[in-house]
């Protein structure tokens, strides 16, 4: 074993929780040391990845341009060092929890769409309002502070006019840092059509520079590349995060996986340990200790390190570590269209609507939230017309009408918090001898009930108002990407694992902010909740430590 490292600070994790804290507490003085799992790597090598992936690589493989290292696989990619994936799942709905993070120095926010959706009011009161669920432990107006931080740590581009706003109830205490991106053809003729039915589609805040420069980015181009990666760092991403927390000191290790959190006197934190890829083990030592992975990593890592103080794992006397665990299931519907739609003008996601995630309805059913996709479809239509066994003008007439004439719809419907939807560590080891994560997960009848009774028949009532002649909707739900719960908030220690200020109950000195505290997850992205906890989670610490 080397010698001890040592922080005032040590962040494990790079992602957007994790920057976000390390700014804050070097901002305030405090030493930081940030742990990465995977590999760093520069913007150019990761689109350089992408021009060189196959054809079969290229769509919906957004991983690909990131190559797994053995220490630090992907949840759904097989590398040569596994013989079985990294995320073991089962479950009525398995396949709805499959995720797709990568494990790279400022991850998933690499390839992440930019979009930016605070919660609402009602959101944070399901049960006292649905009898479903749980409540937050606070109200809007105590997050609403951390939003407004939180959009423009970030960078969000969007709308502050009321009319845009609504169905939200959102008070605001500052506009965006930058007004919203106009609409391309395909989703102004998509937002007619919804209006139609009394839907009410709305530009989407986004972590992207919308006509200006922000934080050192360039104004968005329009490069319609956003997953895998912004070519041109217009979207925000961690990555970005890295440089600027050097500059003020902090310092950043990579390919260093942590496999344990050690407890000591009074059952604080002493430190954590990692192996690096010659499966060497140290040791980090520090004042106060940041969990800040994600909401499968940092659940599986809290299991990991049980110890005589801790027989369940750290952080796990109300047995709520790993349980909870949520995504906004998916179905999305592929749309033939009788005349051109052209997606692919802007970003790969631009608008939404949420007027559907909001009602009285929510007792019964889940709210959700739908959209169109608009991601360029020519690579789609090329790949589905060479199917067909076309050539010459045939080939290139189709690939035209196909590129044209297609769109994806997608909605995203709101999941529980549920004590059997559980993280659990598998009998089965990665590279590093390490358990996997094995995850059970099932969607519950209040998705089916709403999938069932409203979100499908919608689907099928916009793709008719686009003129389809072929709707094929997905026959099972999907994941979103959006990892939520497993190390759930409360002011109660007998029924969640942290506090308002994401501290875990059981140890004074740990952290864990981010997606994984989140009470409930609506129907909207996580990312920008996610980010306020993380600020609201930084005042705390420095606090505690600038008065300990």
């Amino acid at each position: 074993m080397s010698s001890d490292d040592s922080a005032d600070v040590v962040v494990v994790g790079t992602g957007v929780v994790g920057c976000q804290i390390a700014e804050q507490a070097l901002d305030a003085g405090l030493s930081v040391l940030m742990l990465e799992a995977g590999p760093r790597v520069e913007r150019w090598r990761v689109v350089e990845n992408f021009r060189n992936l196959p054809p079969s690589l290229r769509i919906g493989h957004w991983n690909a341009p990131y190559p797994p290292k053995p220490w630090a696989p992907h949840l759904e990619t097989r590398t040569p060092h596994e013989q079985e994936e990294y995320l073991q799942l089962e479950g009525p709905n398995a396949r709805a929890y499959m995720q797709g993070y990568v494990r790279y120095a400022g991850g998933a926010t690499w390839h992440w769409a930019g979009i930016c959706w605070r919660m609402t009011p009602d959101d944070m009161r399901l049960k006292s309002l649905y009898g479903v669920g749980r409540d937050w432990a606070f109200g809007y107006d105590v997050l609403e502070p951390y939003y407004t931080r939180a959009e423009y740590a970030l960078g969000v581009c969007g709308p502050s006019d009321p009319a845009h706003q609504w169905p939200l109830g959102n008070k605001r205490s500052k506009p965006y840092p930058m007004g919203p991106i106009p609409f391309g053809p395909g989703e102004q003729r998509f937002t007619d059509v919804a209006a139609k039915i009394g839907l009410l589609n709305i530009p989407a805040p986004q972590a992207r520079n919308s006509g200006v420069s922000y934080h050192g980015r360039p104004a968005c181009c329009g490069n319609n590349n956003c997953f895998p990666v912004c070519p041109i760092g217009a979207k925000y991403d961690a990555a970005t995060s890295l440089p600027r927390i050097e500059a003020k000191g902090g310092r950043i290790l990579t390919n260093a996986v942590v496999y344990r959190i050690e407890t000591g006197n009074k059952n604080a934190v002493q430190a954590v340990h990692y192996f690096d890829p010659e499966k060497r083990s140290h040791r980090v030592t520090g004042k106060l200790f940041v969990i800040a992975c994600n909401g499968i990593e940092t659940p599986k890592l809290l299991l990991l390190s049980k110890d005589a103080n801790n027989p369940n794992g750290v952080a796990n006397s109300s047995d709520q570590v790993g349980r909870n665990m949520m995504d906004q299931p998916k179905l999305i519907a592929e749309v033939e269209l009788d005349e051109p739609l052209w997606t692919g003008v802007g970003p790969v996601q631009s608008s939404s609507i949420l007027n559907t995630t909001q009602g009285e309805f929510r007792s019964l059913y889940a709210g959700a939230m739908f959209r169109m996709e608009n991601l360029a479809r020519s690579p789609i239509g090329a790949a589905a017309a060479l199917k067909k066994g076309l050539v010459g003008k045939a080939l290139d007439a189709e690939i035209r009408r196909l590129s044209a004439c297609t769109a994806k719809l997608t909605v995203e419907h709101e999941p529980l918090p549920l004590p059997y939807n559980r993280l659990t560590l598998s009998d089965k080891k990665d590279w590093l001898g390490i358990n996997k994560p094995n995850i059970y997960y099932d969607v519950s009848d209040y998705v089916r009930r709403s999938a069932q009774e409203y979100t499908v028949p919608t689907l099928k009532r916009l793709a008719a108002g686009l003129g389809a002649t072929k709707v094929v909707i997905s026959p099972e739900f999907l994941n979103s990407d959006h990892i939520m719960g497993g190390c759930i908030m409360g002011t109660d220690p007998s029924t969640s694992v942290v506090d308002v200020d994401c501290r875990a109950h059981n140890h004074p000195n740990l952290f864990l902010p981010g997606g994984a505290a989140m009470s409930t997850g609506t129907g909207s992205n996580s990312t920008l909740t996610m980010t306020a906890l993380a600020l609201k989670a930084a005042d705390a610490i420095v606090d505690q430590l600038k008065h300990s």
